[in-house]
């Protein structure tokens, strides 16, 4: 019997979404402290090993708009059920290759799997949600997956050397099938009238709408400052001579941070504006890359994954939130396109910063960021504040 679809009157996401995503990002961010390990026990040398993280980042990021277009043609819950299933069984597949080329090709499977679970998360709060209260929402899902970036960048290599990583590996997919067990009995949203049509009606809808391409510009200028130049961190550390493990550990004030300011954020949403909030973040962002450009070391490093985190929960939540509103007939393959910009610009900032990261010149690279940061804060704000003019949302809850 299916479940009846859920109300729009949802406060918060459904606990079920907030462990997949939890899942999800522990998977994703644990593989890169086993790396030297996989090598060892593989091998091969490091900079092969290194594919097993890049093909698993590669298929997360272009497999979204895949994942969006499938959950707005057939549903939600089904899409990430199924994805749960397939990401269950490579991870399992993963912890039992023998060979590296093996193991590529099932990581690669599993980030594509993976890839579904959190867009399409969003995209359940933004059917199931009211706009008024769907940042807090949304800060709810975000928080979720910080603990499991905190918890896979602090843990990952440490099951990994005191057990096996492989053991790091079969924990997730073992998750990720209780997971998809459990979707069972959560029911799918209200469906838009235009649902049921087809694939090229979706992309028309959300390619033809300008606030939706300037909300993907935008995503990807913030993955491009973000996601791209912060792996940057550890490697700068490592080169003030630290040792590796210690440079890593650094950066779990990363996740630590947006978990806090998550919870804070979703304090703020009902009072502040989105446009504060963006500028609120966007200074955050600004000011850690600013003082990491400075001087290298243990706590400023710290300092600035702490202050990232606060930026990334109060601007890209807004950015998230507002990718919810801009194409609700076609949400699903709106908020896909979204985080696929959000990667494909991590993607591109990370492979032109590889030649100032290579001759040591971080400061440079720390320094372009924060000052890149600055007008990326100022187009998000005016615009976020010109769309509410236009598309004023009901009253928020005092």
């Amino acid at each position: 019997m299916k479940a009846p679809a859920p109300p729009v009157s949802l406060t918060r996401p459904p606990l079920t979404l907030s462990v997949a995503g939890f899942v999800s990002s522990f998977d994703r961010f644990a593989v890169s402290p086993m790396l030297v390990l996989i090598a060892a026990d593989l091998g091969v040398p490091l900079s092969a090993a290194v594919a097993a993280a890049s093909g698993y980042y590669l298929a997360y990021g272009l497999t979204q708009p895949l994942w969006g277009l499938l959950s707005d043609r057939f549903g939600r819950v089904s899409v990430m059920r199924w994805a749960l299933f397939g990401a269950a069984l490579a991870g399992l597949a993963s912890a039992l290759m023998p060979v590296l080329g093996a193991l590529v090709v099932a990581r690669v499977v599993t980030g594509a799997c993976f890839g579904a679970v959190i867009p399409t998360g969003l995209t359940y709060v933004g059917d199931t949600v009211a706009p008024s209260v769907r940042q807090r929402a949304l800060t709810d899902l975000m928080a979720a997956a910080a603990l499991g970036t905190a918890l896979a960048t602090g843990l990952g290599g440490v099951v990994a050397g005191l057990l096996d990583w492989r053991v790091a590996f079969t924990v997730p997919a073992v998750c990720a099938l209780a997971c998809a067990l459990s979707l069972r009995t959560l029911p799918e949203p209200p469906r838009h009238e235009n649902a049921g049509s087809g694939v090229l009606s979706h992309l028309g809808a959300v390619l033809g709408q300008r606030w939706a391409l300037l909300v993907f510009a935008l995503a990807f200028t913030e993955g491009a400052i973000m996601l791209g130049v912060m792996p940057f961190l550890a490697p700068a550390l490592q080169h003030t001579g630290l040792a590796a493990a210690v440079a890593g550990l650094s950066i779990t004030a990363y996740g630590l941070g947006l978990w806090g300011f998550a919870k804070l954020v979703k304090h703020l949403s009902g009072r502040w504006s989105a446009p504060l909030l963006m500028v609120v973040g966007g200074a955050q962002l600004c000011a850690g890359f600013a003082v990491v450009a400075v001087h290298v070391s243990v706590p400023v490093v710290v300092v600035t994954a702490l202050l990232l985190g606060g930026g990334w929960s109060f601007l890209h939540s807004s950015l998230q939130t507002w990718a919810t509103s801009v194409v609700p007939e076609a949400r699903g393959t709106t908020i896909a396109f979204f985080a696929c910009a959000l990667f494909v610009g991590s993607a591109v900032a990370s492979w032109a910063a590889g030649p100032l990261a290579q001759d040591g010149r971080y400061g440079l690279l720390f320094g372009l960021a924060a000052g890149a940061a600055i007008p990326l804060t100022a187009v998000a704000a005016l615009t976020r504040r010109h769309y509410g003019a236009l598309r004023p949302e009901p009253p928020r809850p005092e």
